[in-house]
């Protein structure tokens, strides 16, 4: 094995400082009162009320920034789209509709491909917003918004390469993101609608979309023998009997191990009042699935169902640990 070359680790940890002193510029240039923090609130706001789409262009390294920030968009509740400069020269203008924003990324502000598109904004009156260090240049002279970057060194030691300016870049697109999803009030469950493959989607999942409902709820009424309680829980298989009012609100809950408890006595004398519990756990239908198994993993309590009931205390459904282990989430 070579040995590590300590100049090589010297040159990456320089790059890494000047990268991160890119950031912090950033920062410093988003505080209170400065320019940039006043054009990224217009920026949130024009967002956060657009009927349209955020259409998100960028050639080269800012094409691949902008092509990431459109996705982070997209899956955090601002519909958005990408439209490569070059492309919409050809017939991707179309793409473009009068209620749409346009969020263009240059670190210049003189890409050649990107002219039409300023060309396009212009006549249709479409808002154009530009990321960019050159305040001077022609993307920001044409600009309704200029969101501009601080004019940091580059971590490349040629000063060609982007790197420091992608990097801010991005994390601008991030922060954008992340205000608008705060903004907008997103939650985990919206999205997990936009993430629904793979494990995150899995742990995404919200109750609603795994539980039991309608005639698959094992339901009685207080009044009910135990013996009819048990051919209902055999029936529906799912390890419990919920115990409704004469209203049908959730009153109580029985489980096996309740069964199990109550052979000690005469079961044939014995109504599922007697050996319900009068306080279930319950959970709602909007939860995520996740939080739901928590819920019923408690080390003190560990269950393994538990009802879905509504804000007036209906009873809408039934999860059980097995549904949480099909889906993946347990």
């Amino acid at each position: 094995m070579n040995p590590i070359n300590v100049s090589d680790i010297d040159i990456a940890l320089n790059a890494l400082s000047l990268e991160s002193k890119g950031i912090q510029d950033l920062i410093n240039a988003l505080q209170n009162k400065t320019k940039l923090a006043k054009s990224f609130l217009q920026t949130v706001q024009k967002i956060s009320t657009l009927k349209g789409r955020v259409v998100l262009t960028g050639i080269g390294k800012s094409g691949h920034i902008a092509k990431k920030i459109q996705s982070t968009l997209a899956s955090t509740g601002t519909p958005s789209l990408f439209v490569h400069p070059a492309e919409a020269s050809h017939g991707d203008l179309g793409m473009i509709q009068n209620d749409d924003l346009i969020l263009a990324i240059s670190a210049s502000g003189e890409t050649q491909e990107l002219f039409n598109i300023i060309v396009h904004a212009k006549r249709f009156n479409i808002p154009l917003i530009s990321i960019t260090i050159n305040t001077f240049s022609t993307l920001a002279k044409n600009s309704n918004i200029i969101l501009a970057l601080p004019q940091s060194k580059e971590a490349c030691p040629l000063g060609l390469a982007p790197t420091t300016s992608t990097l801010m870049q991005l994390a601008l697109g991030d922060v954008l993101a992340i205000t608008l999803l705060k903004k907008k009030h997103f939650t985990a469950s919206d999205f997990g609608i936009y993430h629904p493959g793979g494990r995150l989607g899995s742990k995404l999942k919200i109750v609603k979309d795994l539980m039991h409902t309608k005639h698959d709820i094992p339901l009685g009424k207080p009044q009910m023998p135990i013996t009819e309680a048990i051919m209902e829980m055999t029936k529906k298989a799912l390890g419990c009997i919920g115990i409704i009012s004469e209203k049908n609100q959730l009153i109580g809950l029985i489980t096996d191990g309740d069964l199990r408890r109550a052979f000690n006595k005469d079961i044939r004398k014995l109504t599922t009042y007697d050996i319900m519990n009068p306080i279930p756990l319950t959970i709602r239908a909007d939860m995520l699935a996740a939080e739901a198994l928590k819920i019923m993993n408690n080390k003190n309590h560990p269950i393994t169902c538990l009802f879905v009931v509504d804000e007036n205390n209906y009873p809408i459904g039934v999860l059980h640990i097995h549904d949480l282990l099909r889906a993946g989430i347990a």
